[in-house]
Order: C-alpha cells, then structure tokens, then sequence
C-alpha cells in the first residue's frame, strides 16, 4: 500500500482499490462513504444495487462467479460485510450460515491470495466468545461461541488468521458491539423498536427489570473504525465498542430524551438464557488511534430525526442475506410495542 500517512485524514486512503461486500447494507453504506471520504475507489458486492456512485456487483456470493467479478486484479483490500447474520435462523438453518459465512469468507480469501490482495477487514462479533458471565470481553479470550451464527463467525476468523501467517495477507476481524445509527429503519433490534414505539405512542415491553447491560456503538464510528484499522496496519481480532456499557432502562431514558417522548415501559418475564451483561474492552482499538465520539443520546436522536420525518418501515427482523440490505425504499407502516431484543 502507498505510504500515505502524511496526507490530509480526507485523502489518506487515495488510489486504493477497496470491495465492500454488503456494501448497500446499513453498515456498508456508511462505510461506503467513510472510505470515499479517505480517497478509496470503492466497488460494492450485495444483492441490492448500490448509490455510492461506484460500481456494483449485484449477485449472491455464495456464487464463485459473482465472487470473481467482485475481486478484480488490482484490489487494493477487501471489507467483508455480508453475512447471515440472524442467530435465530442460523440455529435453523446451520447448513447455510456456514456456506454463507464460512464458506463465502473462505472463497473471497482465496481471491485475495491469488490477486494480490494486500488487506481482508472483516466484520465480526463478539459472540464468538460465548457467554462470558459478568467478564469484561477482550481480544485474549479464548472462542465459545455457543450458537451456529457465533460459529461461522469464528471458523471465519480463524481462516483470517490463517491467509495471514502462511501468505501475508494482513486480516483484521474487527468484532462489533450493537451497532446502532441512522438507516437501521427496516430493523426490528431493540433502538428502532424504540423510534417505533415513540411514534407510535406505545409502551415498550422490556424482558426481566432492564438491567441488563449491553455496548452499543455507533455506525459512523464503527465506519471510522474499519478505517483506522486499515492505516494502522492492523491484523488479528479488535473489539469494536463505545466501551460504556448502558442497561436496557438506560436505552429507554436515553430514547426518552432524544424523543422528547413518555415512552412507558412495560416488563415482562425475562427470557432464558439471555445474557445479564456484555461489557466489552476496547483498549486494543484506541490503542490504534480510534475513539468513538458519537454518545447515545446523540445517536438516538439522529435516528429518531430520521424516524420521525420519514415514518417507520414494517420490522423485518434479522437480516438473513449474503449482502445485508438496509432500508432503501419509503419508511410506511406502524408497529406495535417493542420488546428488548438486543
């Protein structure tokens, strides 16, 4: 890669050639942006076609053939976004997580090998590290992933490490908090079950007494993230967080605020199994120069700005492509109360 290290923050990135797989999804849309603001050529691979103004590779990856278009000699890095991301259907359906996240992941470090491919970024989670208790999670800790979807993530990781230290390619698995941010509309996680209650003037019904904790990170600084990962050089996993853990009720008083709505909550009997708290470190990517600046409140309230101009979309659930899609077309319909599925 060009030394570029002494360029505007804007340009730091010019000349490279950049695949952004899921690329027209919620996340790869705003790092879509994020890496042309540093000067990328970037090309999107997804199912949907793309806006960013670049080309795109619209197909599925499980297809060798849409793979070979996606990664042209000359790619700079590859970001692999897309996956099957919903846990619930990766327990039901194990035998497509795995050809989806595992073996699409492999397919593309094989491109990447016999290209030329300087840099893999991969987008991971921190399920991979299984239930954890009260821990707080770092990068040390050895993989339990506990569902096929944690699974697939870390048998991905391990195929990372590997590209790595037998042919040079320099993989980063970037393992994100809950991503939250503008363009999640089409989302039924717990933040845009939120901006659907308050539009909809309905209580939020909130499992056990809301205590339980989790990290949730903004998308614009996850898309910083992914940047500075890769003008940091870095290989190996690194946690992805806001780094301050916020209960549920938390949530609901910060989605009060940004809302200016009642927003009543409504308990009801706490799932089994779920998790009572994911506090994560995220030293190791500070350490690399990235900082999250976006606080919850403001966050919340960039996506209820655009809830309320825009309405609420009908909740899809989990995203169960190879390109994860986001919400592309008018936000209509209405939701009734949401419920803490984070």
């Amino acid at each position: 890669m060009t030394d570029t290290r002494g360029d505007t923050p804007e340009k730091q990135l010019a000349g490279e050639s950049v695949v952004v797989t899921g690329g027209s999804g919620f996340i790869g849309r705003s790092l879509v942006r994020r890496l042309q603001q540093a000067g990328a050529d970037v090309t999107v691979a997804d199912l949907d076609p793309s806006t960013h103004g670049g080309p795109t590779v619209v197909g599925d990856l499980n297809d060798p053939r849409v793979r070979d278009r996606a990664v042209p000699e000359g790619t700079s890095a590859i970001v692999h976004l897309a996956a099957l991301t919903s846990v619930l259907e990766s327990v039901e359906r194990p035998e497509q997580v795995f050809r989806t996240n595992v073996d699409v992941t492999h397919g593309l470090l094989e491109l990447a090998r016999r290209r030329g491919v300087e840099r893999v970024l991969f987008a991971s989670t921190n399920a991979v590290t299984g239930d954890v208790g009260d821990a707080v999670i770092d990068e040390s800790m050895p993989l339990r992933p506990l569902t096929p979807y944690g699974s697939s993530k870390a048998a991905a990781e391990m195929l990372l490490s590997a590209s790595t230290a037998c042919y040079g390619v320099a993989c980063c698995a970037l393992r994100l908090a809950n991503v939250y941010g503008p363009g999640m509309g089409h989302k039924d996680s717990f933040v845009p079950r939120l901006m659907r209650a308050a539009l909809d003037d309905v209580p939020v019904t909130v499992y056990g007494d809301g205590e339980q904790v989790r990290d949730l990170v903004h998308v614009h600084d996850v898309s910083e993230a992914f940047v500075t990962a890769w003008l940091a050089d870095a290989t190996g996993p690194v946690i992805v967080g806001s780094g301050t853990s916020s209960s549920v009720l938390d949530m609901v008083a910060a989605a009060r605020e940004a809302t200016g709505q009642e927003l009543p909550v409504r308990h009801v009997d706490p799932r089994p199994g779920e998790m009572p708290a994911v506090v994560v470190d995220t030293s190791r990517a500070r350490g690399l120069g990235w900082a999250p600046r976006v606080g919850l409140t403001a966050g919340m309230a960039a996506v209820w700005d655009e809830f309320r101009r825009a309405g609420v979309v009908p909740a899809t659930g989990a995203t169960g492509a190879t390109g994860a899609t986001g919400a592309t077309g008018a936000i209509g319909a209405t939701a009734t109360a949401a419920a803490a599925a984070l």
